[in-house]
C-alpha cells in the first residue's frame, strides 16, 4: 500500500467526490456522467477509487448494516460505504487504514451534509479496524457481501448458469484487458505488435486483428492511435464485422446498416473489412458525433444517421439492405468488469422491459433485409432473456429466418473451467451474445 505522490489532490478531497459520485449512481446516473461531473485535476484518482469501491461495495453495504442499525444520511452512508469498500480488503487498500479512517473523517468535517456525521463515521471506521475478523465473517455470511452483486441478480444468474454463476461473478469482480482492434487499412497486426514492444508494451494476438495489451496504458502513449492505425475494443466485439460480413460475396459494394451504432467501432470495423456503403444509426445525436469523431481519426467514412431504428418510416428511404447489424440495447450484464457501476444501477425489472425493446428492433429491421440477406443480433448481455431466449422466440414466430452458425452466449470465464460452456471460446474477453440470421427466399 501507498499513499498520493506530493502533487496530488489531498485525499480527502477525492473521498468528497467519490462520496458525491456513489450517491448519483444510487440516485441512478451512470457512472460515466457521474465522473464527468469531478473537476478534471480530481478525476483519474477518484476514477480509481470509485470503482475499487463500486467492485467491493456489497460488502461495504452489509458492514454499515452490522455497524449501524439505523440508516445515516444519503451523504454519509456514500462517504462510510466508500471508505469501508476501500479498507475492506488488507491486500488490496489502496492506502493504509488509519491514514484512510483519517482522511474520510477529514472529508466528513469539511462537507456541510457530512458534518454532523463526522464523529459517527470516525467510530464506525476505527470499530471496524478494531473487530476486522469478526466483522468480517459475519459480512461474508450474506450472499450480496460475499459476491459484491444485488441479491437479485446472483439468484439471476444461479438459475440461468447452475453450473458457472459463481465463476461469473467471479469475473465480474476482476480487471478487464485493454484490447486493441488494428486497422489494417492503415498497418498490419505485426508492426502494430512491434512499435508496441519497442515503447515497453507486451501485447498478444487475438482474433482476426486485435491484440490484448500486457497492461493498460493511455491511448495517447499507443503507437499510431492518433493517426487511426489501432482502436481500443474488446475481443468479443471484434467478432461482429467479420460475422455479419463473413461468406457475403463482397465483389461489389454491398449496402449495410450498423443501427444502435454509437459509438462507431464497429461501423469503423466494418469499413476496414471491407468496401462497404454502411449507414451508421443512433437515437441519441450526440452520440452520433461520436461516431463521426471515431470515423475521422480512422480515415474512414459512412452515412450517418440520428434516428429510431425501430420506426424506419422516420428514416428509411426504401432501399433494403444486405446486411443489419443490430447491437441492440441491453442490460450491459456482459461489461460489468469495465463498467462495476451497472450491477448496481440495474434493476431485475430491466431485463424484460429491454427485451421488449429488443424484439421490436428485430421486427421492424428484419422488414428491411433483403431476401438472401442477413441481420446479426447481438448484445453485451449474458442474460438469456437477452439473448438466446429472444432468438428462439424471433425464430418460431418468422418463419422465413434461419439461424446460420453463430458464437451464441460467450461469457467472461477466463481462468474458469472453459469446457463448461461448450459455445464459450478461450480467451479474456466481454460477456456478448451473436445471432446470425439470413432471410430466406421465397
Amino acid at each position: 500500500m501507498t499513499g498520493p505522490p506530493q502533487d496530488n489532490p489531498p485525499l480527502w478531497r477525492q473521498l468528497q467526490a467519490c462520496a458525491s459520485v456513489l450517491m448519483a449512481i444510487r440516485s441512478g446516473t451512470s457512472g460515466t456522467v457521474a465522473l464527468d461531473t469531478v473537476a478534471a485535476p480530481l478525476r483519474p484518482g477518484v476514477q480509481s477509487l470509485v470503482f475499487q469501491v463500486l467492485r467491493s461495495l456489497g460488502s461495504a453495504q452489509v458492514l454499515r448494516k452490522l455497524l449501524a442499525t439505523r440508516t445515516p444520511s444519503p451523504a454519509s452512508d456514500a462517504l462510510l460505504c466508500s471508505a469501508l469498500a476501500l479498507a475492506w480488503s488488507d491486500t488490496d487498500a489502496p492506502y493504509e487504514a488509519f491514514t484512510l479512517v483519517n482522511q474520510t473523517v477529514e472529508a466528513a468535517k469539511r462537507t456541510p451534509a457530512t458534518r454532523a456525521h463526522a464523529g459517527f463515521i470516525n467510530g464506525c471506521l476505527r470499530r471496524f479496524l478494531r473487530e476486522r475478523q469478526a466483522l468480517t465473517e459475519a459480512a461474508l455470511k450474506d450472499p450480496v457481501a460475499q459476491w459484491n452483486h444485488p441479491a437479485w441478480w446472483i439468484a439471476r444468474l444461479k438459475k440461468d448458469y447452475p453450473d458457472t454463476w459463481q465463476a461469473l461473478l467471479t469475473a465480474n469482480n476482476r480487471r478487464p484487458p485493454m484490447t486493441l482492434r488494428v486497422n489494417t487499412r492503415r498497418t498490419t497486426v505485426d508492426r502494430c505488435r512491434e512499435q508496441l514492444m519497442q515503447v515497453g508494451v507486451e501485447s498478444a494476438r487475438v482474433g482476426l486483428s486485435g491484440l490484448t495489451l500486457a497492461h493498460p496504458v493511455p491511448v495517447q502513449q499507443i503507437p499510431g492511435f492518433v493517426q487511426g492505425e489501432a482502436s481500443v475494443q474488446d475481443s468479443a466485439a471484434q467478432l461482429a464485422a467479420p460475422l455479419l460480413l463473413d461468406g457475403m460475396d463482397l465483389s461489389q459494394k454491398i449496402r449495410v446498416l450498423d443501427a444502435c451504432a454509437a459509438p462507431g467501432g464497429k461501423t469503423a470495423h466494418l469499413l476496414e473489412l471491407a468496401d462497404c456503403d454502411v449507414t451508421a444509426m443512433d437515437i441519441d445525436a450526440a452520440r452520433c458525433d461520436r461516431i463521426h469523431q471515431n470515423l475521422q481519426r480512422l480515415g474512414l467514412s459512412a452515412r450517418v444517421v440520428v434516428g429510431d431504428a425501430s420506426q424506419p418510416q422516420s428514416w428509411w428511404d426504401g432501399q433494403l439492405f444486405d446486411a443489419i447489424l443490430l447491437d441492440a440495447p441491453c442490460t450491459a450484464s456482459g461489461i460489468v468488469r469495465r463498467h462495476p457501476d451497472i450491477r448496481w444501477l440495474r434493476r431485475e425489472s430491466d431485463i424484460a422491459q429491454l427485451a421488449d425493446t429488443q424484439a421490436r428492433l428485430l421486427k421492424a429491421l428484419w422488414a428491411l433485409v433483403k431476401p438472401g440477406g442477413r441481420l446479426l443480433y447481438c448484445t453485451c448481455s449474458i442474460f438469456p432473456a437477452e439473448g438466446s431466449s429472444q432468438i428462439q422466440t424471433f425464430l418460431a414466430h418468422n418463419t422465413d429466418a434461419a439461424l446460420l452458425p453463430s458464437p451464441g452466449h460467450l461469457l467472461p470465464l477466463f481462468g474458469a473451467k472453459q469446457d463448461l460452456v461448450p459455445d464459450n471460446r478461450d480467451g479474456d474477453h466481454d460477456g456478448f451474445f451473436y445471432a446470425l440470421l439470413e432471410k430466406r427466399t421465397a
